[in-house]
């Protein structure tokens, strides 16, 4: 099911809901997920409705924000092994269950799989809440890239009784929702994801900012935007850049983002532009001042930057996977590969930066292809999706209420 459906976006209207939104991360972190939160936060409060964002503290001295009808609720958390920039939330099954005792939302929605979203199920179950849950990182596609493979069948095991616990698993894309059906999940449907397309637009192309890099208006610009980790599979953007600078001498390869591996990369490859992490408006003009944009992951449940980058005017070249299957039409606004084809994916590359028709026609369509991701539709459909999530609830607490059992 769709979630992004007009009919079910416009069927609840007036209802103002309490929703708990448990996660371990949340801006002002810089990842995607956190960014989409954010977002989705903003969006529930846009409309209405009491939000309060169970979170782990993302330092020592950090208080929560109690702000007209958003509210935050801290709980201790250890960074993620090898990813310091995340935090796994620790066990809060009896805090949150004081805590909604005292103060019971509508609704609870686990947006991420760790510790603290397993005891909020727990805790939400217990007190007879209804439970929705997203699904936004393949922890277990990580785990190969982590040294933990051996455990990859027990981390997905995990991972759908996690999901299996609550009522609905919102995933970004239709290819998720088949995969994990296959996979057996059950009751999981589609909540795409938005673009701001305001901010990432073409117009914010800077030829100051490709000068300070040292690139001509000209040259070819070649990004990757994310962060800089082993599950990127950032060694494949690196050959394809190699391939296509054999063509374009003109050629850069840009990098944008931070993580793990960017001390290591930007030493061993000393001609490359590493930026580091940016934000706002300086990210989109990061983006549309470049040319082409590389994306060979395959361990997103969506990848943000796909959509950004396409918003931003560039030339995309990904494996047919995630946003890249549902957005680039192959030869229309982008290249695509089949997943794990890193010859195609190369060729592709090549071909964008060297065919003298190719990009120019890219970059016309890419911006105009997103234009229909607007964040208001998102807002909508999950706030439509909480809503009927607790009108059945309710449906079936009165239908258990009134039910009369006969006497022996």
């Amino acid at each position: 099911m769709d979630l992004n459906d007009a009919p079910l976006a416009n069927a609840f209207k007036t209802r103002v809901l309490k929703v708990a939104l448990v996660t371990e991360t949340y801006p002002p972190e810089v990842n995607g997920v956190a960014m989409t939160l954010g977002r989705l936060v903003q969006g529930m409060l846009d409309r209405g409705h009491q939000v309060q964002v169970v979170r782990p503290r993302q330092h020592a001295k950090e208080q929560p924000i109690h702000h007209r009808n958003l509210n935050e609720f801290l709980v201790g958390g250890v960074p993620l092994p090898r990813y310091s920039g995340l935090r796994f939330g620790m066990p809060s099954g009896g805090a949150l269950s004081t805590l909604w005792k005292a103060d019971r939302p509508d609704i609870v929605h686990i947006a991420t799989q760790g510790p603290l979203g397993w005891t909020a199920i727990g805790a939400a179950r217990m007190l007879g809440l209804p439970v929705s849950s997203s699904f936004h990182t393949n922890f277990d596609a990580y785990s190969h890239h982590y040294g933990i493979g051996l455990l990859k069948p027990l981390v997905s095991s995990y991972l759908r009784h996690f999901h299996n616990r609550t009522d609905r698993t919102l995933v970004p894309t239709r290819s998720l929702v088949r995969t994990l059906s296959e996979d057996g999940y059950r009751n999981v449907g589609v909540m795409s994801r938005g673009v701001d397309t305001h901010l990432f637009n073409p117009q914010r192309r800077s030829l100051a900012l490709r000068a300070s890099w040292g690139v001509g208006p000209e040259d070819l610009v070649v990004v990757n935007v994310g962060r800089l980790a082993a599950e990127k599979n950032l060694q494949l953007t690196l050959k394809a850049f190699d391939e296509i600078k054999k063509a374009r001498p003109d050629a850069r390869m840009l990098f944008v983002g931070d993580g793990p591996e960017k001390d290591r990369l930007a030493a061993q490859h000393p001609e490359h532009i590493f930026a580091g992490m940016r934000r706002g408006e300086d990210l989109a003009a990061h983006y549309a001042s470049a040319d082409m944009f590389l994306f060979p992951s395959l361990t997103e449940t969506f990848g943000n930057v796909t959509s950004e980058a396409l918003a931003s005017g560039l030339g995309v070249v990904g494996y047919g996977y995630a946003a890249a299957e549902e957005l680039i039409n192959d030869g229309l606004n982008g290249l695509l590969a089949a997943p794990g084809d890193e010859t195609t994916f190369i060729q592709s590359a090549v071909l964008l930066a060297t065919n003298p028709t190719l990009l120019p026609s890219f970059r016309l369509t890419a911006a105009p292809s997103v234009q229909h991701l607007a964040w208001e539709r998102v807002h909508d459909s999950f706030s439509s999706t909480l809503d009927g999530l607790v009108a059945n609830h309710q449906r079936r607490q009165r239908a258990e209420d009134t039910l009369v059992v006969a006497p022996d």
